[in-house]
């Protein structure tokens, strides 16, 4: 399945190693709310100011019956090497061939990678300077676009949203909201 999901479909089920190498089973996360999101490579600085700030705010979702899963186009080694010094307290699955991508219909785009310069400059500032997040190397696609969904207890998709760059994400409060109204 490569075409884009919509609010009310079943979330493609799948299983594959996190970077820590346990078995992460999507059937696993029925009964309780999931966040899944689809990132770049793992030294992209937007990928690893999102996986920041999403850990945060995890104990908060967690007592909401939230929780999250994060995919990466790296592989684990490259994810240990970045995003994986931040120790998320949530899996990370490594997808160097990016089986789930396709199955959730996640693409790259250049001209969301071109407008992420213009529109994202604060953010890369504030992921580069204030959190010293550095580029590195790049798996996959450079120009992928992230996506998020929000996957409810009966493992329907209740929020699919495909960024329009390569730093959009579901905003933090939308998922709030969804989860105050849900509950």
């Amino acid at each position: 399945m490569s075409e884009r999901l919509k609010c009310g479909d079943m979330a493609p089920d799948f299983f594959e190693k996190d970077l820590l190498g346990r078995v992460i089973k999507l059937h696993d996360y029925r009964g309780r709310w999931l966040l899944l999101s689809f990132y770049r490579y793992a030294s992209c600085p937007l990928c690893n100011l999102r996986i920041h700030t999403l850990s945060q705010r995890y104990k908060v979702w967690q007592t909401q019956g939230l929780d999250m899963l994060a995919v990466f186009q790296s592989p684990a080694e490259k994810m240990q090497q970045y995003v994986g010094k931040q120790q998320a307290p949530f899996p990370l699955i490594p997808d160097p061939e990016q089986r789930l991508y396709v199955l959730y219909g996640v693409k790259c785009n250049w001209a969301g990678f071109l407008k992420a310069w213009v529109t994202r400059l604060p953010d890369i500032g504030r992921s580069v300077l204030g959190r010293g997040f550095l580029p590195g190397s790049v798996e996959g696609g450079i120009h992928r676009i992230p996506a998020d969904f929000v996957i409810d207890p009966q493992g329907r998709i209740a929020e699919a949203y495909y960024g329009h760059d390569i730093g959009d994400h579901l905003p933090v409060e939308r998922i709030d909201h969804l989860l105050q109204t849900s509950l």
